[in-house]
């Protein structure tokens, strides 16, 4: 079950309460789903069906998925740990996403940015808010010469 990479054989990312199941199709993703359902239920947690997703790719055949009698909704891209993650691996998105966040981050501060005078002040405004909201998760990104670029242009 999983994929390896570099040489570890990976079945699931978890974090908190967002966790990842990597299978190579649907049935084997319902075996893993009843079992960690069954280990929930063993300390007393439930798994939320209704905020549970499934994402596929090419290589896997079309299948309904239900666990417990509930169709699992199939989605093209989500966000994981802040990060939208799709199935295409298209970086725009989420280049988007943090371009978004960095506006409204520096329309938070503005009005503190157009007040004060002292351009050391404002630098670091904006390198302190304005920048983490633009690369969060930057370490991660593949990008083209076009999307540096267009995040260029935001500085």
């Amino acid at each position: 079950m999983g994929v390896k990479i570099d040489g570890w054989q990976l079945h699931h990312l978890h974090f908190a309460d967002d966790i990842v199941l990597i299978t190579p199709n649907i049935s084997q993703a319902e075996c893993m789903l009843e079992d960690f359902d069954e280990a929930c239920e063993r300390i007393g947690l439930r798994l939320n069906l209704t905020k549970t997703i499934f994402m596929k790719n090419a290589l896997v055949s079309y299948a309904s998925f239900t666990f417990n009698g509930t169709n699992i909704s199939e989605c093209f891209s989500y966000v994981y740990l802040g990060l939208e993650i799709n199935i295409m691996n298209d970086s725009a998105p989420e280049l988007s996403r943090r371009k978004r966040a960095a506006w409204g981050t520096f329309e938070s501060i503005e009005d503190v940015v157009k007040r004060t005078k002292n351009t050391r002040l404002r630098a670091h405004l904006f390198d302190s808010t304005v920048l983490p909201a633009l690369t969060y998760a930057s370490e991660t990104w593949s990008l083209r010469k076009q999307d540096e670029r267009s995040l260029s242009v935001i500085e």
